[in-house]
């Protein structure tokens, strides 16, 4: 792992290189302001982590392409047998809070029926693990659960657990199970709520587990179920090419420290109750965002923990509308920046600070950008720099940066297109374009809400704003006019008035700055029409953004439309 690391390092410095020169080349024309210092220098903050991405994707992308294993040659000394025995038995350990728990629980049965349907109820069993603090609400799930349990095949067993109080979160969940309630299991399998994971894929993970001793937790590429919504169907389809090649990538040069999702994980239970309790902040709080702590504490004690970077029947939901995504998101930040109080903790390996390293700057980057941007505003204004300003250049810099940060979806795409069965298990040549076309403009426009919407929530947790971990919406729905109006007029506005005072400034400015921040100016009609269950129907009926579940005949989700008719059906 040793060269491959320090081979990959070489390749992140020299794609962060060229795009810095570049922009110091630009700036420095005519002299240097203070505006453009400040440029500079935050540039240089995010240009190793904007290379990290590309430099993965462009790893991934040749792993993915070359011809073999991709599991092998991310992993050469992995063992694996596809027909051995199952031989340990394992929990699929289950979270829930206050969540539709008829609907969550009919989420598990095919795989659980798959699973007694080959002879092997008696090595897995499904452990509820509920952290719903409502009283009526639990009541309601424990009727759920009952009637559940009550409707398996013979042979399949049910476990569940509500605890009154959620000390410490869904991490704390499963550390109680672990402790006292695992007994006879030597696996678990976390999943969330909207999880869904088919037979092969959980039998996958269990040999892979049980041939490898020296592995503790294996992450599995986790990929978007079928949406009927505009949001999170536009989402995902760019998502899914995006993590395919980075995933390989990571997987490639992270080797034995690999990451951690939180779920769709197998998890040795042995190692994770020895080595993977949470430590408490300074403050005495809870860590939030526990998943990346774990897996660096498991592989502090010396346990490896590996990625495998496979498309293998291992899905989620993703939340149905911006409102709902921008809430996930602040969750997920004030989670990520707690890293910043765990640095110096001694129970880390290098490899483990490195990986909290790149969740800070996963949030980092937004408030980064918009200092950048408003210090372009700035200089903009300041007719002499403005004009000394080596246009060229800069546009070179700025159109690197962004093939970096976009080389995950970019490669991700280009794959599927130089692979002719996977063209044709994504829809064909002109519908797959089309769709990586429209995804790249809406991803493009939710960037910017995305950015301010995270900056904004950074400093307000600079004077004290709590960030909660409140349950989840995964129902779609439409977002009414007022609803957006109330939810992102301030987006609008900051977007507006950055876009009007570049213009004040030069066209120039204010095209550099156009499609960094026309997403923010329309943010309110962008909410609603990404919410429209009318374009929801349309792409699907079309077939665009579409993933290849919905063209497989035996995938396990039903279609979203019925094609005779083009009316909606509820997918699972």
């Amino acid at each position: 792992m040793v060269a491959r690391r320090l081979a990959y390092l070489c390749f992140v410095v020299v794609l962060a290189a060229i795009p810095l020169a570049l922009l110091a080349r630009a700036l420095a024309e005519g002299g240097w302001t203070v505006a453009e210092a400040g440029i500079l220098a935050l540039a240089c903050l995010i240009a190793p982590w904007v290379a990290n991405l590309g430099a993965s994707a462009l790893v991934g992308f040749v792993v993915l392409m070359r011809r073999g294993d991709p599991l092998r040659a991310v992993w050469p000394e992995v063992v694996f047998d596809e027909t051995a025995p199952i031989t340990i038995d394992t929990a699929l350990v289950l979270c829930i809070r206050n969540e539709d728990t008829a609907a969550v629980l009919a989420r598990q049965r095919p795989l659980l029926e798959d699973l007694a349907a080959r002879g092997l109820a008696q090595r897995f069993a499904l452990a509820v693990l509920s952290d719903t603090q409502d009283a009526a609400h639990a009541e309601e799930e424990e009727r759920a659960v009952m009637a559940f349990r009550a409707s398996l095949p013979d042979g399949l067993r049910l476990l569940y657990r509500r605890r009154e109080r959620n000390e410490g979160f869904k991490a704390g969940n499963v550390m109680e199970f672990v402790r006292h309630r695992a007994a006879g299991f030597e696996a678990m399998v976390v999943l969330d709520a909207d999880s869904v994971m088919t037979a092969d894929c959980v039998l996958r993970l269990v040999r892979l587990l049980q041939a490898n001793p020296r592995v503790a937790l294996i992450q599995t590429l986790i990929v978007a179920r079928p949406a009927l919504s505009p949001f999170p169907r536009l989402f995902q389809f760019g998502m899914r090419h995006g993590m395919r090649t980075y995933a390989a990538g990571i997987a490639w040069w992270q080797g034995p420290d690999g990451p951690y999702w939180g779920h769709n994980a197998i998890v040795r239970i042995a190692a994770f109750r020895e080595h993977a309790e949470l430590p408490t902040l300074p403050s005495g709080a809870r860590i939030l965002s526990h998943d990346q702590v774990e897996a660096a504490l498991l592989r502090g004690a010396g346990w490896e923990v590996r990625l495998d970077p496979l498309e293998q029947g291992s899905y989620e939901a993703n939340p149905p509308t911006l409102p709902d995504f921008l809430a996930r998101d602040l969750r997920w930040m004030a989670g990520n920046l707690q890293y910043f109080a765990l640095l110096r903790l001694p129970l880390f390996r290098p490899m483990g600070r490195v990986q909290l390293v790149l969740a800070i700057l996963l949030f980092l980057f937004s408030p980064i950008v918009c200092a950048i941007a408003l210090l372009a505003l700035i200089n903009a204004h300041d007719a002499a720099a403005a004009a000394a300003v080596s246009a060229p250049h800069g546009l070179v810099a700025t159109a690197l940066f962004a093939l970096l940060f976009f080389a995950p979806k970019l490669l991700g795409a280009l794959e599927v297109a130089l692979k002719p069965t996977s063209l044709r298990a994504w829809g064909g040549g002109p519908r797959f374009a089309l769709s990586v076309a429209l995804e790249f403009v809406f991803y493009l426009l939710l960037l910017p809400i995305s950015a301010i919407n995270q900056t904004a929530a950074m400093a307000a947790m600079v004077f004290g704003r709590r960030i909660g971990w409140a349950p989840q919406a995964r129902e779609d729905r439409s977002v009414p006019l007022a609803d957006a109006v109330r939810a992102l007029w301030w987006h609008a506005l900051i977007g507006i008035g950055l876009l009007a005072a570049l213009a004040a400034a030069s066209v120039t400015a204010f095209l550099w700055a156009l499609p960094l921040l026309a997403g923010a100016a329309v943010a309110i009609p962008f909410c609603v029409v990404t919410a429209d269950p009318r374009l929801g129907r349309l792409l699907a009926k079309r077939g665009l953004c579409a993933v290849p579940e919905e063209f497989d005949p035996a995938s396990p989700f039903p279609p979203l439309v019925q094609p005779a008719t083009g009316r909606a059906v509820r997918a699972a």
